[in-house]
């Protein structure tokens, strides 16, 4: 396993504004242990009950990001400690967090999900969708988040140009509403890029990567 030398050759690559998030999904404490001692402190998983035995065994100066399809009724086992939702999709959810939040006395961050690709799969909000969470009365009522940044997955494809140009809608969009300061809505995360693409979103204005192949090997699904 070259997981240290992987994060260091990563890291060397990163623009100092960047923030690398190792997507350790299905991979053992053991492989995280090693990217722990290789000085990596960002973990992203897409399984909440995962994320949580990872969370009991491992250092807490880790910060634990939830990068996949969040379910509600899950969030009251990650609102003790998660540092970061990435795909929160709706206000419904956001609710939801904000509650498990208030029991937990915290404020947790979040960041919206756009729907950028062509797959009908991805899960996400469009503009207008996004446009609607931030002028409805009860998203301002929410004292226990913060919506700290956008994230979305580019299209599963070998056209760069197809990429580039997802990317920068999501940008445009980031940009839009980086004026607007509230007490639960300022945007400063721009979340896109993965293994694949990291390098061209951080082109179009990315400041986080989840990046989990590069730095821990293909992964076993079975």
């Amino acid at each position: 396993m070259r997981i240290a030398e992987n994060i260091q050759n990563i890291k060397a690559a990163l623009p100092p504004e960047v923030t690398l998030v190792a997507v350790s999904k299905t991979k053992p404490v053991s492989d995280l242990m090693e990217a722990y001692a290789a000085g990596q402190r960002i973990f992203g998983e897409n399984k909440i009950q995962e994320m949580t035995e990872k969370w009991e065994q491992l250092p807490k100066d880790i910060e634990w990001h939830m990068i996949g399809h969040v379910q509600s009724n899950k969030v009251k086992y990650m609102a003790p400690y998660v540092a970061l939702i990435h795909g929160v999709d709706s206000l419904k959810l956001l609710q939801e967090i904000n509650k498990q939040a208030a029991k937990n006395n915290r404020v947790i961050d979040c960041l919206l999900q756009i729907h950028i690709a062509e797959e009908e799969t991805k899960f996400g909000l469009d503009a207008s969708e996004l446009e609607a969470i931030l002028n409805a009365a009860s998203f301002h009522s929410l004292q226990n988040i913060k919506v700290i940044g956008l994230m979305g997955m580019a299209t599963f494809t070998e056209d760069n140009a197809q990429i580039q140009k997802e990317f920068q809608f999501l940008k445009s969009l980031f940009d839009q509403y980086q004026s607007v300061q509230w007490p639960n809505f300022q945007l400063q995360t721009l979340s896109m890029g993965m293994s694949g693409d990291y390098q061209l979103a951080i082109d179009c204005g990315s400041t986080m990567v989840r990046i989990g192949s590069s730095i821990f090997g293909v992964r076993n699904y079975s």
